[in-house]
């Protein structure tokens, strides 16, 4: 593992041609989304129903006990059945949605594998396209980008999600959480574990339940390192050499199990759901996947 150069090192004559860059991306990006949403068949969800909102979402037959002042006159004038007005219940189709675009995230063990990052990037933004199809609210965590509906929000999300964050591990945003809405997490959760703990908790607490995906490369599976190797962050921040690459694998691989028990042991506790994807594997399934555990009663 080497270190790649950080955009945020760049020299101010090149910081046009880097938002350019960044600004190209985002077609393909969408593209590839909307390819991938596209190959994914889903049958109705059903996931709309009546509630409290400004949206309107039906008209249906007025019955006993429905107060007078919900009837809509308009459209009962058209015949002799009254009918009422209902709207969509928002909280309950609001999707937030957090990505971890640290550093850390920048990494593929082969020309062959897309980058973490970039893995992340489309399976959120794919899943965010079938949702708003769907009839869902899908937003970002925190308060840049709150749940919205439509074809705009997607060009918004996708312009979020061409940003990279500075730091090597970028701890996951749980301000503004929605109470009852639904979240998903993607992150290679290399970070401190306690901010993904104090995130989830403060979701718990207002009743939002969600799926954590654990984005990981498969080098980072099999620590397939040997011999003289040097280990760096992708930040640059944190380095390590040794002569004997091998001699760690059990050690890493005891950590990262570790890691992976700590984090299906906190979505057990908060009611979240825990995902494992490696980016050698279809993003399709994985999609299809998120997809389905964002429309289950455990992610709810």
């Amino acid at each position: 593992m080497t270190a790649s150069p950080h955009p945020y090192t760049a020299a101010p004559n090149t910081l046009r041609s880097d938002a350019e860059t960044q600004a190209a991306r985002l077609p393909d990006l969408l593209a590839r989304a909307e390819h991938l949403a596209g190959a994914v068949l889903l049958g109705d969800h059903g996931r709309r129903r009546a509630g409290m909102g400004d949206d309107f979402w039906q008209y249906r037959p007025a019955q006993m006990g429905d107060s007078r002042r919900l009837i809509d006159h308009r459209r009962s004038a058209r015949g002799d059945t009254e009918f009422v007005r209902e709207r969509e219940w928002q909280i309950a189709q609001s999707v937030m949605l957090w990505i971890d675009q640290g550093a850390s995230m920048r990494f593929a063990s082969d020309d062959a594998l897309p980058l973490k990052a970039d893995r992340a990037r489309l399976l959120a933004l794919a899943c965010a396209i079938l949702l708003v199809r769907g009839g869902e609210r899908v937003g970002l965590t925190g308060t840049t980008l709150p749940p919205r509906r439509g074809n705009t929000q997607i060009l918004r999300l996708a312009e979020a999600f061409a940003t990279d964050a500075e730091e090597d591990y970028a701890p996951p945003e749980h301000r503004a959480m929605i109470p009852s809405a639904r979240a998903l997490f993607v992150s290679d959760f290399m970070g401190d574990v306690d901010e993904v703990k104090l995130a989830l908790t403060k979701a718990a607490d207002r009743g939002v339940r969600g799926v954590l995906l654990h984005v990981l490369d498969p080098s980072e599976e099999s620590f397939p390192f040997r011999g003289r190797t040097i280990f760096e962050s992708v930040g640059g921040s944190l380095s390590h050499e040794t002569l004997k690459a091998n001699d760690l694998k059990t050690r890493y691989l005891e950590r990262l199990a570790a890691r992976k028990e700590e984090l299906q042991s906190l979505c057990a506790v908060t009611s979240w759901q825990y995902g494992m994807h490696h980016t050698d594997a279809s993003a399709q399934s994985a999609l299809l996947w998120l997809y389905r555990a964002l429309d289950t009663g455990g992610a709810r």
